[in-house]
């Protein structure tokens, strides 16, 4: 079955673009549109969409509001935030906001859909690099917890769990991660899986916040 796309934007000009692009592929199908987040929010009450691609700057409502508006209903689409700026913070806003990914407006073609797949089979597409530069950048305006995580659920994680959490909130992939604790990359990929159910939490991007909200990694990216 077809990936089923709802755009948000602003500029009708970038509609047409991704719509074009996203037509001519056999495993996606456009079914709504939207100019802005109140227009959205009233789509989605009658349109069934698995992926988002929104905007943030946009009148009316922007997309971190709209976004944590759709995040906070029962089976929600997942979005994809798409920004002009790499370090916008209106990204890491969108993130917090339960986006499961944020990705600039000028990415090639290629990365855009393999971004909208990955969204849809429920990873999360910030880059590593990128989670790095976000983080570095936007860690010390979280709250300070001291040195040890304040967060009570973090207590169900074994240590090697934990392990795998900090380098997770430093933007490592499982590859890399499986390298750094020399395990296999399915090994990484269980503890991953794990550490989402203990903590309740839907994928890797929710981890790199809370990691950094409780403590359990400060900025510069230490644990």
């Amino acid at each position: 079955m077809a990936i089923r796309v709802m755009l948000v934007d602003d500029q009708v000009l970038l509609r047409t673009g991704f719509r074009m692009v996203l037509a001519a592929q056999p495993d996606m199908e456009v079914v709504a549109e939207a100019g802005d987040g109140v227009e959205a929010l009233q789509v989605l009450r009658s349109t069934s969409v698995d992926v988002v691609l929104m905007d943030v700057r946009m009148p009316k409502l922007d997309g971190v509001e709209t976004t944590r508006r759709i995040c906070s209903e029962p089976e929600p689409p997942k979005v994809l935030i798409l920004t002009t700026f790499d370090l916008d913070e209106y990204a890491f806003s969108g993130l917090k906001a339960g986006a499961s990914g944020f990705m600039l407006k000028d990415v090639p073609p290629a990365e855009l859909l393999g971004a909208i797949r990955a969204v849809h089979s429920g990873d999360a597409v910030v880059a590593p690099s990128t989670t790095r530069r976000l983080l570095d950048r936007f860690a010390p305006m979280l709250p300070s917890s001291g040195s040890k995580p304040q967060h009570k659920e973090l207590e169900r994680l074994t240590d090697r769990e934990r392990e795998v959490m900090v380098l997770v909130a430093q933007g490592l992939s499982n590859g890399e991660i499986a390298a750094r604790l020399v395990l296999s990359e399915a090994t990484v990929k269980t503890h991953v899986g794990r550490i989402l159910t203990k903590l309740g939490l839907r994928d890797r991007v929710q981890v790199v916040v809370l990691a950094y909200e409780t403590g359990l990694v400060r900025a510069g990216g230490h644990g």
